[in-house]
């Protein structure tokens, strides 16, 4: 783990909580002010400009959550269904809708980036981002794997996807790492051949 970056990720939520339940005018100021410091140790870490770290990291009220990413686990003869998108694969998924539950939206992002309709039949993993993905993010995410069933559909390349493709699990491509890795598809693998399956998570 970037202590660092860790460090302003804490720093930026202690914040970020202390804006929405503070009312005292010089308590909110000290608030803004460590806000600003962990903005400010990013964009020293990140070497992104100031005013991209505000409005990623900055800009949101109350108390402060990670993000969810659902990703789909679909196979066919026990091979794995990926998506190639920007130079590499990765199982169809993103970031979880607000109207939408973690199950539904694993749904739609198959749908969207893979072309199929599917069910989901059980929860393979539920992992803190941080511990497994990279490069680091500002934000936590907790990304949450389904092993799904494909029911119907057709592929279509589309501004998020060019290609899927099936994989048996001795020939996997190179991954955008920081949306699935090897470790993670493996898993998902194990999951799919055993029949009782515990959610592995961390």
């Amino acid at each position: 783990m970037d202590k660092q970056l860790e460090f302003a990720r804490e720093l930026q939520a202690l914040a970020q909580t202390g804006l929405y339940y503070c009312k005292d005018k010089f308590c909110r100021e000290r608030y803004e002010r460590i806000r600003e410091i962990a903005a400010e140790m990013l964009t020293a870490r990140t070497d992104l400009p100031l005013a991209k770290v505000k409005d990623l990291f900055c800009g949101e009220v109350g108390y402060q959550t990670p993000k969810v990413d659902t990703r789909a686990a679909i196979f066919k003869d026990e091979k794995i269904l990926l998506v190639q998108e920007e130079g590499g694969w990765a199982l169809p998924g993103g970031w979880c809708e607000v109207n939408l539950s973690p199950a539904e939206n694993v749904i739609k992002e198959a749908r969207e980036e893979a072309g199929l309709d599917c069910v989901v039949e059980k929860v393979i993993a539920v992992q803190d981002r941080a511990k497994h993905n990279r490069p680091l993010y500002i934000f936590n995410v907790v990304k949450i794997f389904y092993l799904c069933r494909a029911t119907g559909g057709e592929f279509t390349p589309n501004i998020e996807t060019t290609a899927r493709k099936y994989f048996a699990e001795d020939e996997l491509p190179a991954f955008v790492e920081y949306k699935c890795t090897a470790e993670q598809v493996k898993l998902c693998f194990k999951a799919a051949r055993e029949k009782f399956w515990e959610t592995y998570f961390d």
